[in-house]
């Protein structure tokens, strides 16, 4: 074998090792997608971890803390704790059953005496009484004038008042709709089990008839509060924004395989009252957030997906540290046990840690002093994770070489945190408002039309809206369709403010029990 020959098989080795690397961490990678925990915690993550990664004993020492004495304490034993105690509102009604002895066994067994109470044993439980029905029946009084009957004259007709209702010619109560709506938006089930649930109880309700229900009351009374919402929204400083796949049967133009999109725009921590709103779009073109925002002006916290970034120059973009840290942590699982320990990637992930710890710390403080406490505290770690990242060769394809990739693409999105203290360090809190709906979308799969699935986008709007501003779902949608059809909402914007979330009566709002 010649020189050049033998050069060529040690390339080649090498290259089929590199080969052999990349498919055994992708393999890692789809073991653990597959069987392993969802949660991105490992055991490197924790505080200690991050102090002994970045050297930091002035951030555990304090020169006043005085030695402590050892001392012998004698042998205990406690009682486990509950993590969580089960509780029942004391403002509950209670139904009080009596069990007592008949006039023939209240006699006594050694004496032949009368017996007495000499005390009572209490045992509660909780009764849970399912989804009552009842027909409600509008009776409404014809009044007409005797004297004018008699005498011929013009005879005046009066109707005492009443309350138009939430569907015109149909039987469907505000609380009707409002209950599966709740069920279906809320607790994910599809109208298909709430159908059979209905048959069950002897009422015979189709799913059509619910679906019809839904997009009516959704058309009329619903989307005028989403637009005003989204006014409101607009007028914003600091948003997020987040988009999910929705798979629609009857698009036109396009297959019942293809992908369509729904999107998320919420309010940011610092607003007084969240705003949590859901846009159907068929594809996931940029033009779609910038027709949607074309009205806001300020910040807005996203991924890393590029449509994001050609937005009009009044919207800058805040990059998500949750999502770079996330490929670290891939690259990480990618990695065995023995290789993880020390690894480039372990580094990248306790960078990202350490951000966050001190997010932590900085939580309780106004927007000026989060500022400030960034300046000082954070941007020297960032500054030397950015140093880090640069002195890295990248390898290619790799989980690894992805992470470093994306971190260095996103970076001037990602550091943007530090120019306010309204900011965050990442997205998290749109993930967490898009979540619902990708539950429900494992229950329902996909919507039928183009129509349903912008009525269900309106439905999750005002929904999480209610949930995010402390409210009862059901409670706040029967408010609307009982309020709503005797308002003029559609041209006065005072009565339209009246069904806001912030605006509606007390007895709207969750009775919460923590």
């Amino acid at each position: 074998m010649t020189v050049e020959e033998s050069a060529k098989l040690v390339k080649r080795v090498a290259e089929l090792e590199k080969l052999v690397k990349f498919y055994e961490e992708q393999f890692r990678l789809a073991q653990h997608r597959r069987f392993g925990a969802s949660s991105e915690k490992s055991k490197y993550d924790g505080e200690s971890a991050q102090i002994s990664f970045f050297n930091e004993a002035e951030a555990t020492a304090d020169d006043n803390v005085v030695e402590p004495e050892l001392v012998e304490i004698a042998r205990h034993y406690r009682k486990q704790k509950r993590t969580a105690e089960d509780r029942l509102p004391d403002d509950l009604p209670v139904e009080v059953i009596e069990h007592d002895l008949s006039e023939s066994e209240r006699i006594c067994p050694e004496c032949d005496g009368k017996l007495h109470v000499m005390g009572r044993e209490t045992r509660r439980e909780l009764k849970i009484v399912p989804a009552k029905c009842v027909i409600v029946e509008h009776v409404r009084k014809v009044y007409a004038c005797r004297d004018c009957e008699r005498d011929a004259y013009g005879v005046p007709i009066i109707k005492a008042p009443i309350d138009n209702p939430v569907i015109k010619g149909s039987f469907a109560s505000p609380e009707a709709v409002a209950h599966i709506m709740c069920q279906k938006f809320v607790m994910a089930v599809p109208l298909y089990r709430q159908e059979q649930d209905w048959n069950r109880r002897g009422i015979n309700l189709s799913r059509q008839t619910m679906g019809n229900w839904l997009l009516r009351a959704t058309e009329d009374w619903l989307a005028p509060i989403y637009e005003g919402l989204r006014e409101i929204l607009c007028m914003q400083k600091v948003l997020h924004g987040d988009e999910t796949t929705l798979q629609v049967l009857r698009e036109p133009g396009k297959s019942p395989q293809s992908k369509s999109y729904m999107w998320l725009y919420r309010t940011s921590g610092c607003a007084n009252n969240p705003i949590v709103l859901f846009e159907y779009q068929p594809n996931r073109r940029a033009k779609h957030p910038e027709e949607f925002l074309k009205k806001f002006t300020g910040y807005l916290h996203a991924d890393g997906y590029e449509g994001y970034h050609r937005l009009s120059e009044n919207i800058t973009v805040v990059g998500c540290f949750a999502h770079a840290r996330r490929k670290w942590d891939e690259a990480l699982k990618g990695l065995s046990e023995k290789e993880q320990e020390g690894s480039d990637a372990l580094i990248g992930k306790r960078y990202c840690d350490k951000l966050f710890a001190l997010e932590r710390a900085f939580t309780d403080l106004s927007p000026q002093e989060r500022h400030e406490k960034r300046l000082e505290k954070s941007k020297p770690v960032l500054d030397a994770f950015h140093k880090w990242l640069e002195s890295l060769d990248r390898p290619n394809k790799t989980a690894l070489g992805k992470a470093i990739g994306y971190n260095l693409a996103q970076w001037k999105y990602l550091i943007r945190y530090l120019d306010d203290g309204r900011l965050e360090i990442s997205n998290n809190r749109a993930e967490r408002s898009i979540k619902p709906f990708v539950i429900s979308r494992k229950n329902f799969l996909f919507a039928n039309t183009p129509r349903g699935a912008k009525a269900s986008a309106i439905m999750f709007s005002l929904i999480e809206t209610a949930k995010g501003n402390g409210l009862d779902p059901f409670a706040y949608l029967s408010y609307i369709f009982n309020r709503a059809p005797n308002l003029d909402i559609h041209n006065n914007p005072d009565y339209l403010d009246l069904l806001l979330p912030w605006s509606v009566p007390d007895f709207c709002k969750a009775q919460a029990t923590a």
